[in-house]
């Protein structure tokens, strides 16, 4: 009987544990946040960086809004698809966004992903106005 106890107790526990972690979570990719770059990498087709370039980059991410500004350049537009996925808030996880940026006069298509993997951020840019090129940056600052 004791055993018994003691594992829905650990069970118990281990649930709370879990839905504390995945309330975290949630409660982060609800919030919009603003990551700071030094240095623009910029990709060919075969994931090789062909240039970079030392400039600091702000990204404004929401749920319905996007802004790019590196440099003294801005880019903004509406969100299209998002989705969130952290295990831990800005050191493990994804979030992949989908919109249809402003940059001058004309639009571009893009899927930006910010990718968590061992505490390093990591922001990769894809539009399709812009076919075999990527644009990379790694997060300095988080806000």
């Amino acid at each position: 009987m004791k055993t018994t106890k003691n594992t829905l107790r650990k069970a118990a526990l281990a649930f709370a544990f879990i839905l504390a972690g995945s309330t975290i979570s949630f409660a982060q990719c609800d919030k919009p946040v603003k990551l700071i770059s030094s240095v623009t990498n910029y990709l060919n087709d075969k994931g090789e960086v062909e240039r970079s370039k030392d400039e600091e980059t702000v990204i404004t991410l929401s749920k319905t809004e996007l802004t790019i500004t590196p440099g003294d350049h801005m880019m903004n537009g509406n969100v299209t698809g998002y989705t969130c996925n952290w295990t831990t808030p800005f050191k493990e996880g994804k979030t992949t966004v989908k919109s249809v940026l402003t940059d001058g006069d004309k639009d571009l298509h893009v899927t930006i992903t910010i990718e968590g993997k061992a505490g390093k951020v990591t922001l990769t840019f894809v539009a399709e106005e812009m076919p075999g090129k990527t644009i990379q940056v790694v997060a300095d600052k988080f806000e």
